[in-house]
């Protein structure tokens, strides 16, 4: 893959890049390859902590901030706040994946319109001694939400580092009491052409799913996402909750989920369900697994203006390669 990049713009400026690879072929359109300075000075003298989750606890009506949870590991603490420089505001909002709204990642934020999402319900049943439905009130009541700066991986090869809002989806699992049989975690987004209109399109199979192993989802860096940047989340990154599994592929994050099902068999995803050869269920990031159509070596960072090497589970494999002892990474891509 080659990519012809601009030199570094103003702080004021986004500037995009001329290539870049679509799931369903190549296209051209724009990489917001924004400067950083700004945002940067602020974010690495930032005591990142303390200072972000008092406003996101802010933002979800409570009146301090959380505590970490005292019995994990030193290790998976550190992987909560990388020390890389955050994306800025501008490119996370405004380079997108949500093909429910559009499938030009630069106009998804303009065809969001009006999204509105105060009467949202997630249902959360299958095998579950108490399945409830939750509402967002009940969603914020769950736990407190805390920071946690993270890079994200497209399987596109482009890549951001995102200060998100939330806590680990465990803790929302845990409410509900999963059986002992549940072995996956299934879920599903919003499906309303009303106010999807890219929903009315057939470039997918409708509503949107996806899925995990279990032991996946209770994993604490797999995250609950309700904001970014210390404020509530966007409709065009998934409003008003979305999932961010930090060493997987972008697609498993899925966005605007409105069920949550445990169940015993592997769930389809629609990506891996639209082209199985290209998108397997597990899409961990694996720098050595090409994708068919392109190498998956290295990535190309919003805002940066040369390529880096792409890191085994995307840098978090001191946390999660416990999770596939034994497994061909390849063979379960």
């Amino acid at each position: 893959m080659t990519s012809d990049l601009p030199k570094a713009p103003k702080s004021s400026e986004i500037t995009p890049e001329s290539v870049y690879f679509n799931r369903r072929t190549f296209m051209k359109a724009g990489l917001f390859a924004a400067s950083v300075a700004a945002t940067a000075g602020v974010y690495r003298q930032l005591n990142r902590l303390p200072r972000a989750t008092k406003e996101t606890a802010r933002l979800a009506g409570l009146d301090s901030a959380p505590v970490v949870d005292a019995s994990l590991s030193p290790d998976t603490v550190r992987a909560f706040h990388s020390d890389e420089t955050p994306t800025p505001y501008q490119s996370i909002t405004h380079y997108n994946n949500f093909y429910e709204f559009s499938t030009d990642k630069d106009g998804v934020a303009g065809a969001v319109g009006d999204f509105s999402t105060s009467d949202w319900k997630i249902v959360v049943d299958g095998m579950v001694s108490k399945p409830t439905t939750f509402d967002l009130d009940d969603i914020r009541k769950v736990a407190r939400p805390e920071e946690r700066i993270y890079r994200f991986r497209c399987v596109e090869t482009w890549s951001m580092v995102v200060p998100w809002a939330g806590y680990s989806l465990r803790k929302l699992l845990d409410r509900v009491q999963p059986l002992s049989g549940a072995k996956y975690v299934a879920f599903t987004t919003l499906f309303d052409p009303s106010r999807m209109p890219g929903q009315k399109s057939d470039v997918l199979d409708w509503p949107y799913v996806e899925g995990l192993r279990i032991d996946e989802a209770m994993h604490p860096l797999t995250l609950l996402t309700t904001g970014l940047y210390g404020r509530e989340l966007p409709a065009q990154d998934g409003a008003p909750v979305r999932l961010i599994v930090p060493w997987k592929y972008g697609f498993k994050g899925i966005k605007s989920i409105v069920k949550i099902s445990l169940v015993a068999d592997e769930p389809p995803t629609s990506w891996n369900r639209y082209a199985p050869d290209e998108y397997g269920f597990y899409a961990n990031v694996n720098p050595n697994h090409p994708h068919p159509r392109w190498s998956q070596a290295t990535e190309q960072r919003l805002g940066e203006s040369g390529r880096r090497e792409t890191l085994m589970f995307n840098g978090y494999g001191e946390q999660v390669a416990g999770l596939y002892k034994g497994m061909d990474l390849d063979k379960f891509f």
